[in-house]
């Protein structure tokens, strides 16, 4: 470990105890699988039953700790930006080693997929025969390589930190420069950034108007890149007052009144309830319209947090950056 940090120690630590629990509810996992049988009335199917509570609370807790844990784990590579020459916020960390941006992705997909596990099994257990048993461990059993890989990206990424390298920093990631990796979308016209941000938020609002379940997972689903797509091009300029500068992650730094996490968390939020929304319906969830409107708030609380700022920047100078 190049990195002795007590932040990465206590991330890494956490990310071993929730992947043995995770390898134990996977190993009555396979087992409910294969022997459940609802209609059975054996002394096997009571203790799969008695098992298959027990699964379901650890994969619950893995979910509420994860959640509180990812955001801990941004605060870290924050901290750790102090300390590696060369970085000025978390994206210097993140890129330090080829595991960084990788693992990001990968622990936002998985905060995805955990969230839409516990929406099937709140589902199944309101049912009185639990129709979804078999589905739900079927589920969580094809979500674990995932979590798997996630664990072994966490390590990997911080015992491969060298403290002594110098890394890249944010002005270099995320800049017009044709070797920055997101150069392509800086360089969109404002105009096609605009209308591509909020005509997705357009057509997720008609589909909440008209109660379009399947539509508004799909616009909420393309809303997650667009939105930040449109950050790092457009909106995160007039948060720093900086017509180059680009950073998604200095967003959450004190210098900014750590505004980017409001900001990514009603995005998860409505982005998540309308993916749920569907999923829900398809399940025949009669309720499925509550997690509609929740998907609405909180798209419309995250449209009009990135909004506020070129609106206001406007307002007191009279010009757009």
């Amino acid at each position: 470990m190049n990195l002795l940090s007590p932040d990465v120690i206590a991330i890494l630590m956490l990310d071993a105890i929730l992947f043995l629990f995770a390898l134990i509810a996977l190993a009555i996992s396979v087992q409910i699988v294969r022997k459940w049988d609802r209609s059975a009335t054996t002394p096997l199917q009571y203790a799969l039953e008695k098992r298959a509570y027990l699964v379901a609370t650890i994969i619950e807790y893995i979910f509420y700790l994860k959640l509180p844990l990812f955001l801990y784990f941004i605060y870290t590579l924050d901290l750790l930006s102090n300390i590696l020459p060369g970085a000025m916020c978390a994206a210097g960390v993140t890129n330090a080693t080829v595991y960084g941006m990788p693992l990001f992705v990968v622990k936002i997909l998985d905060l995805y997929l955990f969230g839409l596990w516990i929406v099937v099994h709140r589902i199944d257990m309101n049912k009185p025969d639990y129709p979804f048993t078999k589905r739900k461990f079927w589920f969580f059993m094809l979500i674990f390589p995932l979590f798997a890989l996630e664990t072994a990206l966490d390590v990997a990424h911080f015992n491969g930190i060298n403290p002594h390298v110098i890394v890249s920093c944010c002005g270099t990631l995320f800049s017009a420069a044709k070797t920055s990796a997101v150069s392509a979308f800086i360089t969109l016209p404002t105009s096609a950034i605009l209308v591509l941000f909020y005509g997705n938020f357009f057509l997720i609002v008609v589909s909440w108007v008209f109660k379009r379940s399947f539509f508004m997972a799909l616009f909420n689903l393309l809303f997650v890149p667009v939105s930040i797509i449109s950050l790092v091009a457009f909106f995160s300029t007039y948060v720093y007052e900086m017509p180059h500068h680009h950073c998604p992650f200095c967003l959450l730094q004190s210098d900014y009144h750590y505004i980017g996490y409001p900001m990514y968390m009603t995005l998860f939020f409505g982005t998540f309830f309308g993916i749920a929304a569907w999923v829900a319906q398809k399940l025949g969830f009669d309720s499925y319209g509550r997690w509609m409107l929740r998907s609405f708030i909180g798209d419309i609380l995250y449209v009009a947090l990135v909004s506020y700022y070129p609106i206001s920047f406007y307002l007191k100078n009279g010009v757009w950056l």
